[in-house]
């Protein structure tokens, strides 16, 4: 049957039209695909339909079977599965589905699952499953550890995978993976093959991959080629740098953001409701006491919006934000993805968003809707960033957007989802081997890694298998089953892959929760000290059953909590973009011919900086590094630029400390940022033109390295997670989790023994690799020593600090030096630059 002529359509379209719609090409496209029950992935931009395109065209299937009765036909099993990476996803989404089934008249339940929902909720879907569920992937886990579990499944028509950008690359997506694979091979009675996989996602840079990853577990089960429906949809971005009155010359990381604060108020006044995009949770309280500060009358209108806050106070922020009851939210990444608020007219970044995905993800927080102009501001930190949004303007442009690189034999969360197999009905482990193999994670596993997973879940492996504890499965007549009730309690409570430092609870004296904060900063406070959280002001006064007590405080000074994993690294397509408009620098100071258009706007208010590090030093172009060598009261500097993100900057820094080593006896201390890197010693430091390019060489990489840094340090911290996934370490009982040192020093003497005794053992594998490819980011060092080979290396003397090396030089003090005592610091130093510069003039 053609799409237009379906009962389905017809019902759809009318429906479009009493509200003055027109549905999208590349969602009639993407029906048409699910009636002919084909799978692949929506690729559109955010605000513009992607939910519609897949849950719609789950309707439009439905209303085609039962053309006479679609009306009154309910308790009509699953049909629809949605995974979700959020669960403040899930409501707005589940809100926006059964308003359209109510409208359209059908009898559909909407039900949602994760780890907010009641347990009544959860025996209620146990006996009868709504048609359509929204689940997130731990939850999915949950669902496949319970007996009888197929029966779910048994009448799943589409299997949708929103915001599959998101998930792809980390663990949380190759649970999903898995989870595809067993319910794509869960035995039907009314059809051979019974569901269509869609995933939704927005643009990435290897789309076609990510297409791959999410089919891959069901490619040898569908006698058609998968698709990509593309939404050819221009959305409208509106950006704007906010200029600081005053560029400083030799600028520095983070102060200069809330300097700014005065130009955001008439921002938000003028704006129906604005987001206010912060990188970390503790910057975001400070934002929203600044705010408040700044313009007293909004109390009241502005809210504030992260993960550690408390679930209620959240969600109580979310509905204001749909009711448009707000004016301004301050927020994190907590509000990055597909929660609509069609309110919010305007966004603003507050420092660099170190990715071109994820500036446009924001983006289109505003303007939320089909033809809508999105309007953001970018608002930086320090005068460099200027630059970076310069980037990010030719980027979107040239629509030079991130790829998320998918995560290949990950055994922590394979050890974790046989044991989520084993305590519902068990399995059969010939029957695993061949679907965990249809996944793009575990397409690679040999035969003797299997019979290793399998030996360590059921003996504990070569090391482990004199305590009773490792051996957690018992093979019965062939069926590999997870008996004892509390092995199977244990592992039900920690199904998933997010590992995080312990949180503790805030809750005041009275009884309100408050929020989480890191056990290791409550840890610090003494009673008495005040910390900001929720954008409250809190005087700490204990710690009872493992919660912190707190009451209100009226202290005008307050700690900023810091939470870790807040900074993000530069992505390489955002140094890239950065490099490339160096180029255009050069144009501007008239070194040479540009040969492009009007520079940015933000280029021409940096001319000033620019022309200082000219001056002193060099800029450097697309294809040259720049190197400078200073001498100052502090010892020998070598700083280096090549602009390529804090991780790949710390792998070079102590890869050239190595190497030069080799040279000479000689120490460093190390400094880096997102721009580059510097070397300190009390020695001059032997590189010139001639070793310059032997210790930029990526011969012997992966060896050097591991010598270079303390590779086994760093995968013994790496192995607490992978410990923790994959089951080897209990974390505690709701409300009495173990404390961090305590996990860190199981996962050390689990390390040590394994090192010693078991060095083939693949969790300890998994831990270098990790440490190689997430943290030293080994690739992409391997990538940019190769862009260098091909490169002019410059080498320069300044005389004095450069405007490039003075942000380094500042991150390299502030481990030493409270935020006060630095910015005092930071202002005599560049005062005496100042004076110096001058004096030459006069000269």
């Amino acid at each position: 049957m053609h799409l237009y002529e379906s009962r389905g359509y017809q019902v759809v379209f009318s429906w479009f039209e009493s509200k003055g719609l027109h549905p999208f090409a590349f969602q009639e496209e993407t029906w048409m695909h699910i009636l002919q029950s084909h799978s692949g992935l929506v690729n559109a931009p955010t605000g513009c339909g992607k939910t519609f395109s897949v849950f719609l065209g789950a309707l439009i299937s439905f209303i085609n079977e039962f053309p006479d009765d679609y009306k009154t036909r309910s308790r009509n099993h699953l049909r629809l599965l949605w995974i979700t990476p959020l669960r403040a996803l899930a409501k707005d989404i589940g809100r926006a589905m059964q308003e359209v089934i109510g409208e359209l008249g059908m009898q559909w339940q909407v039900g949602v699952r994760n780890g907010d929902t009641e347990m009544s909720e959860r025996q209620k879907q146990k006996h009868q499953m709504p048609e359509v569920l929204i689940i997130t992937p731990e939850s999915l886990h949950l669902l496949l550890a319970q007996k009888n579990y197929p029966d779910h499944f048994k009448h799943l028509r589409i299997l949708a995978v929103d915001e599959w950008h998101e998930l792809l690359g980390s663990k949380r997506g190759v649970q999903v993976e898995l989870a595809i694979s067993r319910i794509a091979h869960i035995p039907v009675t009314d059809a051979p093959w019974h569901f269509s996989l869609w995933g939704i996602s927005a643009t990435i840079g290897n789309l076609a991959e990510a297409q791959e990853v999410l089919i891959s577990p069901i490619l040898n089960r569908i006698n058609h080629v998968p698709v990509i429906v593309k939404a050819q949809l221009d959305k409208r971005i509106e950006i704007e740098s906010v200029i600081p009155d005053e560029i400083e010359k030799y600028p520095w990381a983070g102060h200069l953001g809330i300097k700014l604060v005065h130009k955001v108020i008439p921002i938000i006044e003028k704006s129906r409701t604005t987001l206010i995009f912060i990188n970390t949770r503790g910057m975001s309280e400070r934002w929203y006491q600044e705010i408040l500060n700044a313009a007293p009358d909004l109390a009241g209108a502005v809210a504030l919006h992260h993960g550690s806050i408390d679930m209620e106070l959240r969600l109580w922020v979310e509905e204001a934000l749909h009711s448009g009851k707000l004016k301004a939210v301050v927020c994190t990444a907590s509000l990055d993805l597909g929660v609509d608020f069609r309110p919010v007219e305007t966004v603003i970044q507050v420092g660099s968003p170190k990715g071109v995905a994820r500036f446009l993800q924001r983006a289109g927080r505003s303007g939320h809707g089909p033809g809508e102009l999105s309007k953001i501001y970018f608002l930086p930190t320090h005068s460099l960033e200027l630059v970076e949004a310069a980037a990010l303007k030719s980027a979107i442009k040239e629509h030079v957007i991130e790829s998320r690189e998918p995560m290949l034999l990950c055994f922590d969360v394979l050890i974790q989802y046989l044991g989520t197999l084993a305590i519902g009905e068990g399995f059969y482990p010939d029957m695993i081997f061949e679907e965990i193999s249809s996944t793009y994670c575990f397409r690679e596993i040999k035969k003797e890694e299997w019979h290793q997973v399998l030996h360590f879940i059921t003996e504990g492996g070569e090391v482990l298998r004199q305590y009773d504890e490792f051996r957690k499965v018992e093979i019965i007549n062939g069926l590999y089953k997870i008996n004892g009730r509390r092995i199977a309690m244990r592992h039900r409570l920690h199904i998933g892959t997010i590992v995080s430092d312990a949180m503790m609870k805030v809750k005041f004296l009275g009884g309100s929760y408050v929020g989480v904060i890191e056990e290791y900063f409550i840890s610090r406070l003494n009673p008495g000290d005040v910390f900001t959280l929720a954008g409250k002001n809190l005087e700490f006064i204990m710690i009872r059953d493992m919660t912190a007590i707190v009451k209100k405080s009226t202290a005008k000074k307050a700690i900023v909590p810091s939470w870790t994993g807040g900074r993000m690294p530069l992505s390489a397509n955002l140094g890239h973009m950065l490099r490339k408009k160096f180029n255009e620098v050069h144009g501007l100071l008239g070194i040479r011919s540009s040969g492009s258009a009007m520079p940015d706007i933000e280029l021409l208010v940096l001319k000033p900086l620019f022309e200082l590090q000219e001056s002193l030093s060099h800029i450097p172009k697309e294809n040259e590094l720049l190197i400078e060598q200073i001498e100052t009261g502090d010892g020998f500097h070598l700083f280096v630029y090549p602009f390529e993100g804090r991780l790949v900057h710390e792998a070079m820094a102590a890869l050239l400390a190595f190497r030069i080593s080799r040279i000479v006896p000689i120490s460093f201390s190390f400094a880096m940022n997102d721009y580059g890197f510097e070397l300190l010693s009390d020695q001059p430091i032997p590189v010139d033109d001639s070793n310059v390019y032997e210790l930029f060489s990526d011969e012997g990489l992966t060896a050097d390295i591991r010598r270079s840094v303390n590779s086994a340090e760093m995968a013994r911290r790496k192995f607490r997670d992978v410990a923790v996934i994959g089951g080897l370490i209990f974390q505690g009982y709701p409300g009495a989790y173990k404390k961090t040192r305590h996990l860190q020093s199981s996962a050390g003497l689990l390390f040590n023994v394994f090192s010693e005794y078991d060095p083939d053992n693949l969790l300890l594998r998994q831990a270098y690799q990790e440490v190689m490819e997430q943290q030293m980011e080994e690739a992409r060092l391997r990538n940019m020593l190769e862009r260098i080979a091909k490169s002019k290396i410059i080498l320069r003397f300044p005389e004095k600090l450069t405007p490039f090396c003075f942000p380094i030089k500042v991150d390299s003090m502030r481990e030493d030096l409270s935020s006060e005592k630095l910015e005092d610091r930071v202002k005599k130093m560049q005062q005496q630059l100042s004076r110096e510069l001058g004096k030459k003039r006069v000269r």
